[in-house]
């Protein structure tokens, strides 16, 4: 019976072919019907026919068969359905052959414009249900069929009487119900269609699949209309479903489908993993899996899934790539590197990638590798801003600020002409960090600025350009302003902490500077030569020569500087240099 009910004529198209799908022939694709492999016909008697006529009447109808499916393996569609609608009108008490030569006679017209020759095959259709339904006996679901060939003509009374018959004589079928719901639908009456469906969610004791059949009718209904009127049913539908614990796999995912469609993420992945346990070779599951799992923000039973889906499918680059993608955003970009990697020697062409593994790389301290990432991707692919952005972060990195200013000019200019959106206050941010790093000031604080204007609140942009005057000692207070604002974002970073103890010992103020920078000192994570420099230097202005003795050697210890050298041996101040780019 129909998995689902589509809206419109098409639907009803489609929907029919479901049906005949599951009550065709028995090896129909292969072979004539035979009595041995047919249900008798629908008659109180049990035995088969065998007077002259009867007999005569199914050596007729299995010719026609034969006949049917050799015009059909030759694709002369018109002629097969010719065939099939001989083969059922000899033998109408043969329901199976009946309901699959209905679905097929319309089947072949299904792709085509309506014409002449669509109407004629379409009344064909109800001429030989309304012939196999006066055979005394006749089932539900052949007025169902009944019902449907009716809507198709556009006769709605008769399509709403055959579907009350199909309803009253097999009332644990959906078929009946679906049709007719489908009619009041498509008349505009949504509350009628939603009753009959009702009235098939009160059936006693109704399998799975009845259930799962019922619920995608009222989501399709839902998609037709208003989702929220039906969503209760449906997933009513779908628990009770759920609850019989169905292990077939097709209605497993169904069922599965149906959660997801609705929204229940929880069920659905319940659903899922029961199919998967059964058939673990499923990678559209999988992928279903991951997908639902990343929904959940639950990165670790999605990893796993992905994982699973890699070993199953490990030439899928797509799978390779989000692996990827996860690890790096999971802060394992050593891991990372390794799956993007493997993405570009599978899809070569995809220009992502390269940007991807470069990023991981830079992250995983290989910068060198990095910028040998992306001169592949620059001789394979046109010159791009990501790729010049990119290099410009390789060559921070590598401490060549020349380098770097050089290709974040050339990115902003490329984003000038053609990407404007990409001008953002990061980049302008980066921007303003080389031309710091070139000793270039001015330009420096411009494009800080330019930062700022896009982001005041932007922590970042806000510390930096406060470092870089106290460090010149220029507009002081204004500095002072922006890190304090900085820090109340984040007031245990120790980089801003720093920095506000800078501020104020350029200030002339080593008292206010002291408890910031011993904050910062205990705050950060591992030992700073510049922050002991700036420590010495604050002792030194409040007359404590041994502690600022011992800050500088702790500075030279981390990291040696001539500059800091020359303090010890003189006990005076100096002014220690910016912090490395990126550590502020």
């Amino acid at each position: 019976m129909p998995s689902r009910i589509l809206i419109g004529l098409a639907g009803l198209v489609s929907a029919i072919f479901m049906v005949a799908g599951c009550s065709s022939v028995p090896g129909s694709r292969s072979s004539t019907p035979s009595s041995s492999s047919t249900p008798a016909k629908n008659s109180s008697a049990n035995s088969v026919d065998y007077s002259p006529s009867a007999v005569k009447a199914r050596t007729e109808s299995h010719a026609h068969y034969a006949m049917a499916i050799l015009h059909e393996q030759n694709e002369e569609f018109e002629r097969a359905a010719d065939e099939y609608f001989r083969a059922a009108m000899a033998d109408p008490g043969n329901e199976q052959l009946v309901l699959e030569a209905s679905g097929r006679m319309i089947r072949f017209r299904q792709s085509e414009k309506p014409d002449d020759k669509s109407a004629e095959q379409r009344n064909k259709v109800v001429e030989l249900l309304r012939k196999a339904t006066s055979v005394p006996g006749a089932s539900g679901l052949l007025y169902a069929r009944l019902g449907l060939a009716y809507s198709m003509v556009g006769k709605k009374e008769q399509a709403i009487e055959a579907n009350r018959q199909a309803i009253k004589r097999m009332p644990g079928s959906l078929a009946g119900y679906q049709y007719l719901a489908q009619i009041y639908l498509q008349g505009g009456q949504t509350e009628e269609g939603l009753k009959v469906l009702d009235e098939a969610a009160k059936q006693p004791k109704p399998d799975a699949g009845f259930l799962v059949d019922l619920g995608e009718t009222y989501v399709a209904f839902g998609r037709a209309g208003s989702m929220d009127t039906v969503r209760a049913r449906a997933l009513d539908a779908f628990k009770r479903a759920a609850a019989q614990k169905p292990s077939n796999a097709l209605l497993l995912q169904r069922l599965a489908d149906g959660f997801a469609a609705l929204g229940e993420t929880d069920l659905a992945i319940d659903a899922y993993k029961r199919l998967i346990e059964r058939m673990p070779g499923l990678t559209s599951v999988r992928d279903k899996l991951v997908e639902l799992y990343l929904r959940k923000q639950d990165r670790t039973n999605a990893t796993i899934h992905l994982r699973a889906l890699i070993r199953e499918a490990p030439a899928n680059p797509q799978s390779q790539y989000l692996l990827g993608s996860m690890l790096f955003e999971d802060k394992q970009p050593k891991e990372a590197v390794d799956a993007f990697r493997r993405t570009i020697l599978l899809s070569p062409n995809f220009e992502p990638a390269y940007y991807d593994l470069a990023a991981a790389q830079m992250n995983s301290e290989q910068a060198g590798d990095a910028l040998e990432t992306l001169e592949k991707a620059r001789k394979k692919f046109q010159t791009s801003f990501v790729g010049e952005f990119y290099t410009a972060l390789a060559y921070s990195r590598l401490k060549d600020y020349t380098n770097s200013l050089k290709y974040l000019t050339s990115a902003e200019v490329m984003a000038r002409a053609s990407a404007t959106n990409r001008l953002t206050h990061t980049f302008y941010f980066q921007l303003g960090s080389a031309y710091e790093r070139n000793q270039k000031f001015k330009e420096a604080e411009g494009y800080f600025r330019k930062s700022l204007e896009l982001s005041p609140d932007f922590a970042e942009a806000l510390n930096y350009l406060g470092y870089m005057w106290a460090e010149r000692g220029e507009n002081l207070e204004e500095a002072r302003a922006m890190i304090e604002k900085a820090l109340k974002m984040e007031p245990k970073n120790a980089a801003f902490l720093d920095s506000l103890g800078w501020v104020f010992f350029k200030l002339g103020k080593p008292r206010e500077a002291l408890a910031p920078t011993l904050k910062a000192i205990e705050l950060n994570e591992e030992p700073d030569a510049t922050l002991f420099d700036h420590l010495g230097d604050i002792y030194a202005a409040l007359n404590k020569p041994e502690k600022a003795h011992e800050a500088w050697q702790k500075s030279i210890a981390i990291e040696p500087n001539e500059k800091v050298r020359s303090k010890l041996k003189n006990g005076g101040n100096s002014n220690s240099k910016p912090p490395a780019a990126g550590s502020r």
